[in-house]
């Protein structure tokens, strides 16, 4: 069976992988995207994201679209506020209408990207089961129907369990400590008011020793709640998530000593309660440059969520990536190489910063650390 050939390949439609192909559209550079979801819809895009000027914003305005995505944020989402266990108001901060952090759903931004591509760029349902060097810089990758293809460049933009990364690198993510329960209040002003109230009009940080809520508001008014626990890897199992009675319970137990507040919020979930284990590669995680091959987001530096980068610095890594291509017709490694001399110092901070705000948010003495963290950015700000 003949296997097609593309210059360019990238493994994951996520926004990595899709600002990639974007900017190299606009400097007139086709690039093949394979996805395994069965279509662009197939599965929920997560929550907000705030996108920060100096990483998700440059991105954008590389790409061509920072303007559209404007028109993508919700207002009035950067407010936020923190509280400690017995729900008692520790910190407010309103939303300046600065837009240095706008917020926006990623569904809604993922779709800006795949509309702003060719029609064919992605080719859904095409999961990856590995890849192999073939020499001169040249890969095959093998799908999970049997079919393969060959390229000139490869890129693994596919996320925490990349089958591109053994390629250059034997790290995999490890548990970080801290798991997730996520699940959604719908309609909250109306159908959930108490819950609407403590949340706030942008996100809430609710923190005790070890444990908490992080929880945000949605465009279609809905709140997006993540409960969080430091807990052992086996906790997620030891839960049956399929019985929604029974997850909340266990759940609920957790929060004991809480406010009746919290518990409620988890009482009153309108969604399946969801577990995600939080994984993240070592900091510092960098490979040897080689030939023909790279990656970026999370494949090239998976971390917890708590700098708030994880999305960020995958688009910024697709625009940079598509520029050095741009800028080095016909060399593929000067290329590949000047863009992995921004991306590990770039990414070694950020996780570093992430794996120490995990420690800071859960401390003892919670929510004093992530209060102690915000007063110290008030002191350096401009003024």
């Amino acid at each position: 069976m003949s296997s097609a050939h593309h210059p360019v390949t990238v493994i994951g439609a996520g926004l990595g992988g899709l600002t990639l192909a974007r900017v190299l559209h606009t400097h007139g550079i086709e690039a093949v995207v394979y996805d395994l979801d069965a279509a662009p819809a197939a599965r929920a895009q997560g929550g907000m994201l705030d996108i920060h000027e100096s990483s998700g914003q440059v991105a954008l305005h590389a790409a061509g679209l920072y303007d559209t995505f404007r028109g993508l944020t919700l207002p009035g989402a950067e407010a936020m506020r923190v509280l400690d266990r017995h729900a008692v108001v520790r910190l407010t901060e309103d939303d300046d209408g600065d837009g240095s952090r706008p917020e926006v759903e990623r569904g809604q931004l993922r779709d800006l990207l795949l509309d702003s591509l060719p029609e064919g760029t992605v080719r859904w349902g095409a999961k990856a089961a590995g890849a192999r060097a073939l020499g001169d810089g040249r890969h095959e990758v093998a799908f999970a129907d049997g079919s393969t293809i060959t390229t000139d460049l490869l890129v693994g933009a596919d996320g925490a369990w990349s089958r591109i990364r053994p390629l250059v690198s034997d790290a995999t993510p490890a548990y970080t400590g801290v798991s997730f329960v996520e699940f959604d209040l719908q309609d909250a002003d109306t159908r959930h008011p108490a819950a609407a109230e403590i949340v706030g009009p942008g996100m809430l940080f609710a923190l005790g020793a070890g444990k908490g809520f992080l929880a945000h508001r949605e465009p279609d008014h809905s709140l997006h709640i993540y409960a969080a626990l430091l807990a052992p890897e086996s906790w997620i199992g030891g839960v049956d998530f399929a019985d929604t009675a029974a997850a909340k319970a266990a759940l609920t137990a957790e929060f004991a000593g809480w406010d009746d507040a919290y518990r409620a919020l988890i009482a009153e979930a309108d969604s399946p309660l969801v577990p995600r284990l939080i994984h993240a590669l070592p900091v510092g995680h960098r490979w040897t440059r080689t030939p023909g091959i790279t990656l970026l987001g999370d494949a090239a530096h998976l971390m917890s969520p708590f700098a708030g980068e994880g999305a960020n610095l995958a688009m910024l890594d697709g625009a940079e990536l598509g520029q050095a291509i741009a800028a080095h017709p016909g060399d593929t490694e000067a290329a590949l190489a000047a863009y992995e001399q921004a991306l590990f110092p770039r990414s070694e901070a950020a996780a570093a910063e992430s794996a120490a705000n995990l420690t800071l948010i859960f401390r003892e003495d919670a929510p004093q650390g992530l209060l102690d963290q915000f007063a110290s950015y008030q002191q350096t700000a401009p003024h």
